[in-house]
């Protein structure tokens, strides 16, 4: 997958956050309430589909350090970003693939712990998870991870 850059739009935090002190799931918590709360996936045109991407990008390390963080969906390239809402490209990299499976968001958390503590050589460019058909049953739920490597 990502042959080609993936162009997003949608909401960027205003912040970097960090994993330190459960914050993250805080901040990026209260970043999915504005983006579900706000309506913003109506907002965005030129959707590639109905998937939306949670992205981990900007790291000023590793995991244990501050990274941006941003919701939105694919969209064509060269798409205008509407008033109000913020665009990042996903370049191309190579990945591994891990799936968050069970109840949300429990099962997501769970993975990124795990993940935490893999021995996965990861480049800490731009990792996602994507929310597609597949998550939409919060009581059992799969979720893909993209984690850019080395």
């Amino acid at each position: 997958m990502n042959n080609n850059p993936i162009n997003l739009i949608g909401l960027k935090l205003g912040y970097k956050t960090t994993n330190t002190n459960e914050k993250a799931m805080e901040d990026c918590g209260a970043l999915w309430q504005e983006y579900l709360g706000s309506f913003v996936p109506s907002k965005i045109p030129n959707k590639i589909s109905s998937d939306t991407y949670a992205v981990y990008f900007d790291y000023d390390g590793d995991y244990t350090d501050p990274y941006a963080y941003f919701i939105g969906c694919a969209v064509e390239p060269g798409t205008e970003v509407p008033a109000g809402l913020d665009s990042i490209t996903i370049p191309v990299q190579k990945y591994e693939v891990v799936t968050a499976k069970g109840k949300m968001p429990d099962c997501v958390a769970n993975a990124w712990r795990d993940i935490w503590k893999s021995d996965i050589e990861r480049a800490y460019g731009f990792d996602f998870e994507v929310y597609s058909e597949k998550s939409a049953d919060w009581n059992n739920a799969e979720v893909d991870i993209y984690l850019s490597v080395k």
